[in-house]
């Protein structure tokens, strides 16, 4: 099988008729219109209050739905679709189309009524989370979008298993994703931003003043303390992570790092969480002088990425990245940090830039999706029987376009 670099030009051609979800440059670099799992177009705005498919007046019409009424005045309330969720992984089809046509699971709200019949679940009002809506202007009518966590309702496996669906790991999916298909990158930003906001739910349930519980408020877009005298609002918040390519001007060379949880010949970007008291700036260089013993002086600004895959005690953090200069080359590494650090020319990193390497694994990830869909029985081998060609295998790799450490690489080799 062919390697995506060698066949662009044919890959390219369909592509350039219409608006893609990135650019190739003729050296292969990748431009995403928006981060992986950013772009989600269900919420990028919100509807005002008294909007029929706003949080507050959806919510009111699901509690009515959920109490048995059936039959409402006009205006005629929103459809509702549903996405559920097990332990952080969401529901997902496949058309069996290897590349690029996994989707995401969503059920309509009397499907999914009738599915959760006989299971352990007992759907209520405050399992749902608002996710955002799409109004008649964007669909044939308007639809409001729901997530719940089903995490206790095992049976559903079955039940949804016979509609060729399975719960699948959001890295998986993340992996499976061709990000040229508009389609799966937005579902694959709706299924962060709705896992994000699951664990968040999952992992606040106390309040943080009193103690006492956390109640679900606002369609789930923030909980408040039962206790009277108290009744803190929390809302969802993330943990942001400095993400640094450093670079060595003076010999053209970039720090690349990698850990013993990495895959084997992967190398990437060095990162860390910010502590209080301290500016983005101030992160980069100390996250950098305690990993590695290099010292930075210059830091600017690059871009960033929502990171839902995150585990479940940080269910999102934000990935900052950042180009930041070495004054400093001598390396120190902290091993009970890194596995190892070193400097590479921007030959050696260009070459790293393999993309046989993110095919074979987007292709193995997609076929893994198709057989969970079609029933796979569990511990079985999923990419036993599929290999990918991918050539003689390059000496070191980056992580892919779904990673914010992948653009800072490329931007760099580049000079984007």
């Amino acid at each position: 099988m062919p390697t995506l670099v060698s066949k662009s030009i044919s890959y390219l051609k369909p592509l350039i008729s219409r608006t893609p979800n990135y650019l190739f440059s003729t050296t292969m670099s990748i431009t995403l219109k928006s981060p992986v799992f950013a772009g989600n177009p269900i919420r990028s705005k919100t509807p005002k209050s008294s909007d029929p498919f706003s949080p507050t007046s959806a919510f009111q019409t699901l509690k009515l739905l959920l109490s048995g009424q059936t039959h409402f005045q006009d205006p005629s309330p929103p459809k509702f679709k549903v996405l559920p969720f097990i332990k952080g992984r969401p529901l997902a089809g496949s058309t069996g189309d290897l590349v690029k046509k996994w989707h995401l699971g969503w059920l309509s709200f009397g499907d999914f009524k009738d599915v959760l019949e006989g299971s352990e679940v007992k759907l209520t009002h405050d399992l749902l989370v608002y996710l955002g809506c799409k109004s008649k202007e964007e669909e044939e009518d308007s639809v409001v979008y729901w997530a719940v966590d089903v995490s206790e309702g095992v049976s559903l496996v079955e039940k949804l298993g016979s509609k060729e669906f399975s719960f699948v790991e959001l890295r998986t999916l993340m992996v499976a994703t061709d990000w040229a298909d508009d389609s799966a990158m937005s579902d694959l930003a709706i299924a962060g931003h709705a896992r994000a906001l699951l664990e968040w739910h999952n992992t606040s349930r106390f309040c943080g003043s009193c103690g006492e519980m956390l109640v679900p408020a606002e369609a789930g877009r923030k909980k408040q303390c039962i206790k009277d005298s108290c009744k803190k609002r929390v809302y969802p918040r993330v943990d942001p992570v400095v993400i640094m390519l450093v670079i060595d001007k003076e010999n053209d060379r970039a720090l690349l790092s990698k850990q013993s949880r990495f895959v084997p010949r992967m190398w990437s970007c060095l990162a860390g969480f910010l502590e209080p008291g301290e500016s983005l700036e101030e992160a980069v260089r100390r996250e950098t002088w305690e990993e590695t013993g290099i010292e930075v002086g210059e830091v600017v600004y690059h871009s960033s990425q929502p990171w839902p895959v995150g585990p479940s005690s940080m269910p999102c953090q934000l990935m900052i990245g950042f180009f930041a200069y070495a004054t400093s080359l001598e390396i120190n590494v902290d091993k009970s940090e890194l596995e190892d650090a070193k400097w590479h020319s921007r030959e050696d990193v260009k070459n790293a830039l393999t993309f046989s390497e993110y095919e074979k694994a987007q292709k193995t990830s997609a076929y893994k999706v198709d057989q969970m869909c079609k029933g796979v029985e569990k511990g079985q081998n999923l990419a036993s029987d599929f290999n990918v060609e991918s050539g003689e295998l390059a000496p070191m790799f980056v992580p892919g376009p779904y990673a914010i450490a992948h653009h800072l690489i490329s931007s760099w080799v580049h000079q984007v």
